[in-house]
């Protein structure tokens, strides 16, 4: 796909989709909740609609409307009717850690499985604690990348999908689980937590990365009438509890999709409105703002709406992404425009996401002609005068398209190829695109 740059400053007002975050949270506690729940401004994309169909092959009620954006989900009170299921979850990675834990409160023998990415995506530090808790759960067969396995250490647990879990309820207790990989571990344990058998205590055995997303978990939880313990991010203690279901629960708008539209006025120009959504989001990746602020770029708040100014000074940043590494790929479509060097730090988890998001970013950038340094954590993008036309390579990751597509906006002869995969967390991205011109 072509992208046709925008010779003018942005006026623009627009919308994205519901948070896939959120999403996905509210999918699993509603299936645990005793009752009916509805979700409004539900996010429709191929990683939420993995994570309703497993829940509709477990014997769940979900209904799906897409047309209005909204999803119901009749919960059971914290029992699964499948007894037997085999579960494709394509390359959806929370779904795959969420479902990982929620099939642990089950009765028989599941299986979960993806696509071949997915059979690369770690989710050993998630099984170990299960493990803790009573689960068996067990690798079907190993298919690790090995350029995954060396960029490890080598003592850490690599278990990636294809699993089989095998259950008679999460006996529950006391557990350990690692933080730095991806919060979801952590997040998957607190929100099952509540119908173990046994009240369950989790202990962080490493620092946690995206702590944002875990606050996010807990939030969530609560707004579904449960509390935990916790001792900030060292210790959490889950009672033996049940969720309420609601009449209706609001899905924010989704702050990582939003990022590429605060990003574009800091490319091109002028302002970017993007509604329904405000700082009070507990979504994370809103903190991208004051990385534009830092910057130069203006923020402006409502109620119901953020707006971003570009500025004409553009300076480059030194940022710790580490609890926003999703927003990571869209500063680094930004920093070729600023006047100094930006500096990325702290996004080691990157590099097992949908793709290696570190290496592919520096890979692409290069391409373009930019001066990239990749660093373990991160990297060193430098300023340039001009770019040369490129074909963007996109490794079948949506972040990797999305934020490319931003430099097209400015710069000649940008392609993105497959430019279909955004499809996994915002269909309709490129239609929203065409509006800011």
């Amino acid at each position: 796909m072509q992208i046709t740059p925008i010779p003018h400053p942005l006026s623009a007002t627009i919308r994205v989709p519901g948070s896939k975050s959120l999403t996905s949270r509210a999918l699993l506690i509603a299936s645990l909740a005793n009752g009916t729940t509805r979700l409004t401004n539900a996010l429709f994309s191929d990683d939420s609609l993995y994570f309703a169909r497993a829940l509709q092959t477990l014997g769940f009620g979900v209904h799906l409307d897409e047309a209005n954006h909204e999803m119901t989900v009749t919960g059971l009170g914290g029992k699964i009717p499948a007894t037997q299921a085999e579960l494709f979850i394509g390359n959806a990675g929370t779904a795959a850690r969420f479902l990982s834990a929620f099939l642990t409160l089950g009765n028989g023998e599941y299986i979960l499985d993806g696509e071949p990415r997915m059979r690369e995506r770690p989710i050993g530090d998630l099984v170990d604690s299960l493990t803790q808790l009573g689960a068996i759960i067990q690798p079907i067969t190993q298919l690790h990348a090995s350029r995954e396995r060396s960029r490890r250490d080598a003592t850490r647990n690599t278990i990636c999908p294809p699993i089989k879990i095998i259950v008679n309820g999460l006996p529950g207790g006391k557990t350990q689980i690692a933080g730095d990989i991806s919060s979801q571990f952590l997040s998957a344990l607190l929100m099952v937590a509540p119908y173990a058998q046994n009240p369950i205590e989790v202990t962080l055995s490493t620092e946690l990365n995206s702590k944002p997303y875990v606050d996010m978990t807990i939030a969530i939880m609560r707004d579904f009438g449960v509390e935990i313990e916790r001792n900030a991010y060292q210790s959490f203690r889950i009672p033996i509890t049940n969720y309420a279901s609601r009449i209706t629960y609001a899905i924010e708008s989704d702050a990582s999709a939003a990022s590429y539209f605060f990003a574009a006025p800091a490319i091109c120009g002028g302002t970017v409105r993007v509604e329904n959504i405000s700082r009070k989001s507990v979504q994370g990746d809103i903190a991208f703002l004051d990385v534009l602020k830092q910057m130069g770029c203006q923020v402006t708040e409502g109620e119901n709406f953020i707006e971003v100014t570009g500025t004409e000074a553009l300076a480059g940043a030194d940022v710790d992404m580490r609890d926003i590494p999703d927003t990571a790929q869209t500063l680094a479509a930004i920093a070729p425009f600023a006047s100094s060097p930006t500096r990325i730090r702290g996004i080691a988890s990157a590099r097992v996401k949908e793709t290696d998001r570190v290496h592919a970013t520096c890979a692409e950038l290069a391409r373009l002609g930019i001066r990239v340094e990749e660093h373990k954590d991160g990297m060193t993008i430098n300023p340039v005068e001009t770019m040369r036309p490129a074909s963007i390579q996109t490794y079948n990751d949506h972040r990797m398209a999305m934020s490319f597509s931003l430099i097209g906006l400015r710069v000649e002869g940008i392609t993105i190829e497959n430019p279909s995969c955004v499809s996994k967390t915002f269909p309709n991205y490129f239609e929203v695109l065409k509006q800011l011109s």
